[in-house]
């Protein structure tokens, strides 16, 4: 039987991608206590990197806020893996730590991480509003636009 969230995700026509593998000398996501840290998810869908470039340049805020919402998919899809495909855990989204591949002239960095946090809500309802940091950097991974970590309370 599907649970509450995964009932919310159907209704929103949302499908989550597979967890991505870690690709260096990480772990996707460590349990400590009543948490789950998430390492940084990029802009990946099906083994595809997606939202090459920089906002302000080659991409603009909508791109940037598709490719947050696409970080946030990402960052849920961990979390299940490690829930062991139980979502109705999560209590609370902690924290986002978002960063934004920009211009120097560019400074709507927390609109684009709009994109992930108004997922959170609109997954999690009530316990997906939660802290958030949105910085500029001059270069990400592989070229990507955004990069977002989190902090996940479950039971």
């Amino acid at each position: 039987m599907a649970g509450k969230i995964d009932t919310r995700l159907a209704e929103l026509g949302i499908t989550l991608p597979n967890a991505n593998a870690a690709v260096g000398n990480y772990v996707p996501t460590l349990i400590t206590g009543n948490q789950i840290f998430v390492s940084g998810q990029i802009t990946m869908l099906d083994g595809e990197l997606k939202y090459i470039g920089r906002i302000g340049e080659s991409l603009n805020v909508e791109d940037g806020m598709a490719a947050a919402r696409l970080c946030g998919l990402n960052l849920i899809s961990q979390v299940r893996a490690a829930l062991d495909g139980d979502l109705d855990r999560i209590t609370r989204v902690i924290k986002l730590g978002g960063f934004v591949n920009s211009t120097p002239e560019f400074t709507e960095q927390p609109k684009v991480l709009n994109g992930a946090s108004d997922l959170m809500v609109e997954v999690f309802g009530e316990r997906g509003k939660h802290t958030r940091s949105a910085v500029g950097v001059a270069a990400l991974p592989l070229g990507i636009c955004v990069e977002i970590d989190g902090i996940f309370e479950f039971t």
